[in-house]
């Protein structure tokens, strides 16, 4: 089983990425689930999203202490959250940042990846919920493209699904190099 945790802040997409990435994950014949954990938050509160999949079926319906992967939407979190706590020791922290992992407050196995400008450059706004699971599908190679793109299409329609597609390939692109 592959877990996934996903920090963002509210109003910016963590619920809707991990959605995405759980049917995108049914497409290419995994089970998955994807859940949020939020209270009263508002809009700009810290919130986390998880993701559970694998190829049997999922029992477990817990909150994730141990994730093998989480995904960073807002830099900013790094100084208030402690985005890698429980993480397995092979795991991966993938971080939205035009930083180097070294210059970022935080441990581990760490991956910076500038999805606010793809965002900025194919969407027009700083919303980078579909461009950093296309790097997370790129540097894990759990997912393909095809079924994210599937799974935007599905959540998505018009203009906006057509350029969530067009700053996944982007992003997918891209990262297939960052983490080798």
């Amino acid at each position: 089983m592959k877990e996934i945790v996903i920090h963002g802040r509210g109003g910016q997409g963590s619920v809707t990425a991990a959605e995405i990435l759980a049917k995108a994950a049914f497409e290419d014949c995994w089970f998955s689930q994807a859940f949020p954990s939020f209270g009263v938050e508002r809009r700009g509160a810290p919130v986390m999203a998880f993701v559970r999949i694998d190829k049997k079926k999922i029992r477990i319906r817990s909150q994730i202490y141990n994730p093998d992967y989480v995904i960073v939407q807002d830099p900013t979190l790094l100084a208030t959250e402690d985005v890698g706590k429980g993480i397995k020791q092979d795991g991966l922290i993938i971080v939205n940042s035009a930083l180097s992992p070294d210059e970022l407050p935080v441990d581990g196995n760490v991956v910076t990846f500038d999805a606010t400008r793809i965002a900025l450059d194919i969407i027009g706004k700083p919303i980078v919920n579909t461009v950093i699971i296309g790097a997370f599908a790129s540097i894990t190679k759990l997912l393909s493209l095809e079924s994210l793109k599937k799974s935007i299409s599905h959540r998505f329609s018009g203009k906006i699904a057509e350029l969530n597609v067009k700053a996944v390939e982007k992003a997918y692109e891209i990262a297939g190099g960052v983490h080798e």
